[in-house]
């Protein structure tokens, strides 16, 4: 089944349960994702180190394998197991263990190949058609299993015949009833029936429907029987970074590039035996690479001093700085095939002439500081786990052991608009009592999740850009045709002695091409206001105004007020934060003691 990269790192990675064309499948972890002997390092992402000390991370970073047909053998598919193991029939509701067993052409339980081996074609004794059964057991430690169904139908069973009754997965004997909404299974050898999980219930014969071994330990907390289009049954948790200077600056092709690439190559050189030895491998690759001997070692003295990053310093976790810093600055003799292109407009925008614009829209202008289209970059996506249950579930490594090397990973291509809003402004606008409150009471919403560790600052300025983000890509989906699914938003929020205050939307696909320009058309000053004025008049007013704007709070955890489906939320592919932290009152004030943002900004403010 085709798959895109991005998918695959998301809502169909490592154990997630998939729809293929006739069958559900799970996906496995990372360590089958190769056949035997095979090194997934020959996949390696390059010029990534600093996103992987900015995110922490210490695996090498490799894209996943893809398709491809070689001597008519497919290689570089990923071995995805049918599951659930049992189905159900559509016309009598009796369940059925791995029906296709009986067929002589498959009995590992795997799908075939290339093609589905589902249930479809597979049939009851009653001539209805089997489907394969929609519900499992999660546990919060990240197990899943097949649903227990003979012990959920003698879950209660009372009398002797029914305690006695044992499992048997050979012949059909259970039969999942549905009436008026309610489930119930029932045993057709005893009579006991039931549909109920009582705790402690330990996953049921495996960790992982690809891991045929039980747990170490049972767990001792229950687990949860759950519908497979249940959001709690599978979360893939991802990291995400641009790559920005020096790595974004690096010539393909050259000597020390080559080099570099190759780790192979340089032990060659440093495992010769003497000076003779070593000059004579430099002048074979020097043959190779199609330059001089001297170009070999000025390449590999680069290498020893720490190309490309020499002696750049970076702190872990401070990678929205090293993105917002590499943002607002004018990198010199820039080539069109980098990988971060930027091109500056603020001039541009402080000198429109707005003299019979109105005054929202000047407002708008003396609002952005800095406006710059940022031609091309390149993101990082980053596969670092999974969690099931929920927020409040165990994140399990994409190998499942966490003693692989290597983390799986894409690199998205794409363009975007990246505006700062005026600190002066922002400075006197932020000190409102009234808005410092309104933020606190999220502040403390925020602590009490239980997922809630991270060290976001909820505070007026982040829920502004937040909500001012989310505003430009509605006002972006309705009025330039950008589907909003399609773009993404990174928030650059700080308060103190470096504060940031910037917003980049972008889209950003799996294709060296990127995107085909729109958004730069876009980040020029006058189109540019018409869309930033816009989403400031369009964050006045929602259609579901009282109700919207006078919400307490609403969403996961209470951590929405006045945004709602009609005026704020966007597809949560496109929001970096969980579609929560959103409040539009800290765009356009509540009319009394919280102030609009554009109140606080003065007209004449070049």
């Amino acid at each position: 089944m085709p798959v895109r990269l991005s998918h695959l790192l998301r809502h169909c990675s490592v154990g997630a349960v998939v729809r293929g064309p006739d069958s559900l499948m799970a996906v496995p972890d990372i360590r089958r994702w190769d056949p035997p002997g095979a090194d997934p390092r020959r996949r390696e992402i390059r010029y990534v180190e600093q996103v992987r000390r900015t995110l922490g991370i210490s695996q090498v970073l490799c894209t996943p394998p893809v398709a491809a047909e070689h001597d008519g053998t497919v290689l570089g598919w990923i071995p995805a197991r049918r599951f659930p193991l049992w189905t159900r029939c559509l016309a009598c509701g009796l369940l059925h263990y791995r029906p296709w067993r009986r067929r002589a052409e498959d009995t590992s339980g795997d799908p075939p190949r290339g093609a589905g081996a589902g249930a479809a074609g597979e049939e009851c004794a009653c001539g209805g058609r089997l489907e394969q059964a929609p519900w499992v057991l999660v546990h919060e430690e990240g197990y899943l299993a097949d649903a227990p169904w003979h012990d959920l139908a003698h879950a209660s069973a009372r009398g002797p015949a029914q305690r006695d009754c044992r499992a048997d997965w050979t012949d059909p004997y259970l039969k999942l009833v549905e009436r008026e909404g309610r489930r119930r299974v029932a045993c057709g050898r005893c009579g006991a029936s039931g549909w109920s999980l009582r705790p402690p219930f330990p996953p049921h014969a495996w960790q992982q429907p690809w891991i045929p071994d039980p747990p170490a330990e049972a767990p001792a907390t229950p687990a949860w029987l759950l519908e497979i289009n249940d959001v709690r049954v599978h979360a893939a948790e991802c990291r995400t970074a641009l790559v920005i200077p020096p790595e974004s600056r690096i010539r393909r092709g050259t000597v020390v590039d080559r080099l570099y690439g190759s780790s192979r190559n340089r032990q060659r050189i440093r495992a010769a035996r003497n000076d003779l030895a070593r000059r004579s491998t430099v002048r074979r690759l020097a043959r190779e690479y199609g330059c001089t001997p001297d170009d070999v070692e000025r390449a590999l003295e680069q290498i020893d001093r720490g190309y490309p990053l020499f002696d750049r310093a970076l702190a872990e976790g401070d990678l929205m700085a090293g993105e917002y810093h590499a943002l607002i600055e004018e990198i010199p003799n820039l080539q069109e095939d980098e990988d971060f292109v930027t091109e500056h407009r603020t001039r541009a925008w402080k000198a429109l002439d707005l003299e019979s614009a109105a005054g929202p829209a000047r407002r708008a202008r003396a609002a952005v500081s800095r406006l710059i289209a940022v031609n091309r970059l390149k993101e990082i996506l980053v596969l670092t786990g999974f969690r099931r249950t929920g927020e409040e579930g165990s994140r399990v490594s994409p190998d499942v052991t966490g003693e692989a090397g290597w983390l799986p990973a894409a690199e998205l291509y794409g363009e975007g608009i990246f505006f700062t809003l005026d600190e002066t402004s922002l400075q006197r606008w932020e000190e409102e009592p009234a808005l410092c409150a309104r933020a606190g009471s999220f502040a403390e919403r925020h602590r009490r999740r239980s997922a809630a560790v991270d060290d976001l600052d909820v505070s007026p300025r982040f829920l502004l850009l937040h909500t001012l983000a989310h505003v430009l890509i509605r006002r972006l989906d309705a009025e330039a045709g950008y589907p909003a699914a399609s773009l993404k938003e990174r928030i650059y929020c700080r308060s103190g002695v470096k504060p940031m205050a910037g917003i980049l939307i972008y889209v950003a696909v799996a294709d060296e091409e990127g995107s085909l320009g729109g958004l730069v058309e876009l980040a020029r000053p006058r189109p540019f206001l018409r869309l930033l004025a816009g989403a400031f008049e369009a964050a006045e007013w929602c259609s579901l105004d009282p109700v919207c704007a006078g919400q307490e709070g609403h969403g996961p955890d209470l951590l929405n007020r006045a945004a709602c489906h009609a005026c704020a939320l966007v597809p949560e592919t496109s929001c970096a934060h969980g579609n929560v932290l959103l409040d539009r009152t800290f765009i356009k004030g509540d009319g009394a003691a919280a102030p609009a943002f554009l109140d606080a900004v003065d007209e004449s403010g070049r």
